[in-house]
């Protein structure tokens, strides 16, 4: 029999697309985009599209298994014996025939009773907080993502994470101004007139806005684009704006410098809706574009030629990502362009404002997902909270305890996270038991003790949000689980059963989860229930009839006009003051610039400790991977060319560096070798280099060995943009 699934895809992208897939006699066969779905409208991103050879590839983990075999990367399949051509045969893999000397398979039962016998000796010996999970956004999914393993980690009484890798510095510096993380929807691009891409790949990792885009421009909007590489967006671009690493904030606050100073910005607006505008005032006029050049390496007239196209040009819109944040002082460079919008009024507009994120539109009951009270089950208090960007110093001793058993799951620490060459030393520790709950062999898995199968998408049930859209979905399991995987929540559900942990939460279904989600009685969910979502498999949030600041019909060109949401058009923030916020006490209270500041990082040209590195390094994602996901799949790795370091002419040639040249990239925490590639995607005095698997490098190399884990001046996050290396020919190997 055939029939079509509908689901939603987990993966760490604002899109959260809407899939279609077709499965005959127990099989997946096909996946597309849903074409009803608003957002998605019937196509997928590459990656995604090609989701079938992920799911059934012959690399999948499918049972558990025990290391017998030192930790350590390895080149054999550790469950292998079925060829591609057989995976695509079988609704259920065969068992692994292929010894190995690294692995045996064994049992759940097995598995569970091992870390459940490795946790208890823990326990008794330094305290449960030398236990540390370890996770992020491998899935987005509300239920597999946090929910079943936060009640399994507070009841334990294991260390808490604060997972800061990715965006914290960013949401940090957005809910400064606004109070939380909302923006302008997707669908209002189409309306724009002026589109400022900042920092934002939308072709590689946001791909569903750009048809909106495409629709603006027709009518003749102008794309303008700012970022330190030559994405494939900033090719499609107008005008695109090469700026160096770390410099955003001293951009923004030029271009306020500009807009304030020229009186360009909306007298009214900020009145009403706005707090501390005489501060800012103050502190802008210190930012000419003629001082901000040298730092940002745009020149003052194409600075005043912004700011003066953005403030005039109505409806204008600003497209914000993370890669602002992830540099020293990303936190403010985000405030900083917040700002923006708010001093010019163009929230008013349809077509105007920010998108950053939108995942604070609405709340599920978190408190029904994760439990939280558990914890003072197990310790009586709050447990102590370890930051996953300084993962290297935690393995290695920093703090005490120790930590003595990490569980990873949704995540790749030994490819993604910063410091690489103190994170395997951590990991390669004797004393340190890890687990990883995983669909392939990692990285990470190359140092566990125990690792542990996991479902996709289209093998569990999910209940899905976006931070880039409005809409929230149930996602349908298309297919049995492969083998004998286990979704997050229901492998945590069975280890916390077999702990003797016996609260009635850990036997909840995942129904009466999803329930216990959406019965939080946040105005944004009202009407929507399961039993809706079931039926509706995409449902958009509730605008009406909230105390929000605005909504509004505008005619598209379709029969009936479309009800748009414009989240601060008359004011309500979410700030303590109701406006947005730009003078904040609370920062400070933490001992920050309270209005907005630029400081050249310290590990930056402009910076003030080169220590000989003179070459700032963008340690990039990948186009056509998520983070470290689906760059083992050969159908998407086919789509990128690895190993490259992409240069300027002026640096290659002050080098002796030609094309495809071998070269020695290299500082004081490592050195990986990579082949130059000499094509005028960065500016003089920046190279790039894609971030993949160590074990899919020559020499287990990992572009993460030469960042470090000095933290954002703002959410304690990762500062992968503030590094500074050298590069030289590399001398011929053997």
């Amino acid at each position: 029999m055939k029939q079509v699934v509908h689901a939603a895809c987990p993966h760490d992208c604002p899109d959260a697309c809407g899939v279609l897939i077709t499965v005959e006699d127990g099989r997946a066969t096909r996946i597309q985009g849903d074409p009803e779905h608003p957002m998605t409208r019937g196509f997928l991103c590459a990656k995604v599209a090609k989701y079938l050879d992920r799911v059934y590839s012959p690399d999948r983990v499918l049972y558990p298994m025990r290391r017998i075999g030192p930790k350590g990367p390895v080149v054999e399949s550790a469950v292998a014996g079925r060829s591609a051509r057989a995976a695509h045969s079988s609704s259920t893999p065969a068992p692994s025939t292929q010894a190995s000397s690294v692995w045996r398979r064994i049992s759940w039962d097995e598995a569970l009773d091992e870390i459940r016998d490795r946790f208890r000796a823990v326990s008794t010996e330094f305290g449960s907080e030398a236990i540390l999970p370890y996770s992020f956004g491998g899935t987005t999914g509300t239920l597999n993502g946090a929910a079943m393993d936060r009640r399994f980690f507070y009841r334990l009484g294991a260390s808490q994470l604060e997972r800061t890798i990715c965006s914290a510095a960013g949401e940090a510096g957005l809910k400064s101004v606004l109070g939380a993380k909302l923006g302008t929807e997707p669908e209002q691009f189409a309306h724009s007139r002026f589109i400022l891409v900042w920092a934002s790949n939308i072709h590689a990792n946001n791909v569903h806005l750009w048809p909106f885009i495409v629709e603006a421009r027709r009518k003749g909007a102008k794309l303008v684009v700012i970022d330190p590489y030559r994405t494939r967006t900033a090719a499609c671009a107008d005008w695109f704006l090469p700026i160096n690493p770390g410099t955003d904030a001293a951009l923004a606050m030029a271009m306020m410098h500009v807009i304030i100073g020229e009186g360009l910005h909306d007298a009214d607006y900020v009145a009403k809706y706005t707090l501390g505008f005489e501060h800012l005032r103050e502190k802008v006029r210190e930012y000419s574009p003629e001082r901000v050049a040298p730092w940002t390496g745009i020149a003052a007239e194409d600075i005043r030629k912004l700011a003066r196209e953005y403030a005039t040009t109505k409806p204008a819109i600003i497209r914000l990502n993370y890669g602002v944040q992830r540099s020293e002082g990303g936190g403010m460079a985000t405030r900083a362009v917040v700002m923006l919008p708010c001093i010019t009024g163009s929230w008013k507009d349809v077509g105007g404002g920010l998108q950053m994120s939108t995942s604070d539109a609405f709340n599920f009951d978190e408190s029904a997902l994760r439990h939280p009270e558990l914890m003072q089950t197990a310790l009586g208090r709050k447990a102590r909270v370890i930051n996953m960007s300084q993962l290297g110093m935690v393995l290695n001793g920093a703090v005490d305890p120790p930590v003595k058993a990490l569980f990873v799951y949704n995540s790749n620490p030994a490819a993604v996270a910063p410091n690489h060459n103190a994170v395997v030393r951590g990991l390669l520790r004797p004393d340190l038991f890890t687990v990883v709950h995983e669909q392939f062999f990692t990285d990470t898995c190359d140092y566990a003790d125990i690792v542990l199968p996991a479902t996709t998408f289209f093998e569990h049930k999910e209940l899905q949000k976006s931070y880039g859209h409005y809409f929230v979905q149930v996602s349908q399991p298309a297919i049995e689980p492969l083998g004998e995987c286990r979704s997050n929540v229901e492998m945590f559900r069975a280890l916390a059963l077999r702990m003797g942990f016996d609260e009635p939460c850990f036997r909840e279904s995942v129904d009466e989860m999803i329930d216990g989600a959406l019965d939080s009685g946040d105005p944004w969910l009202q009407g929507i229930d399961r039993e809706r979502l079931e039926r509706e498999p995409w449902v958009r949030l509730n605008f009406s009839g909230l105390n929000l600041s605005g909504q509004c019909s505008v005619d598209s060109g379709q029969t009936k006009p479309d009800e748009l949401f414009l989240p601060f058009a008359h004011g309500g923030f979410h700030t303590s003051s109701g406006k947005a916020e730009l003078y904040s006490e609370a920062l400070k209270a933490q001992g920050l610039d309270p209005v907005v500041a630029f400081e050249p990082p310290a590990e930056s040209r402009n910076g003030a400790h080169k220590n000989g590195f003179p070459l700032e390094l963008l340690a990039r994602k990948s186009d056509n991977f998520l983070n470290s996901s689906f760059s083992n799949v050969p159908s998407v790795a086919a789509m990128e060319e690895p190993g490259l370091l992409e240069m300027h002419a002026v640096d290659a040639e002050a080098r002796g560096i030609a094309e495809g040249d071998r070269v020695r990239v290299f500082n004081h925490r490592g050195e990986v070798i990579l082949k130059a590639r000499v094509d005028g995607t960065v500016q003089p005095g920046v190279v790039g280099a894609k971030l993949n698997w160590a074990k899919r490098t020559a020499g287990f190399q990992s572009i993460n060995s030469l960042t470090s884990e000095r933290l954002s001046d703002m959410g304690n996050s990762a500062t992968f943009y503030s590094t500074l290396v050298e590069v030289e020919l590399a001398a011929e190997s053997a």
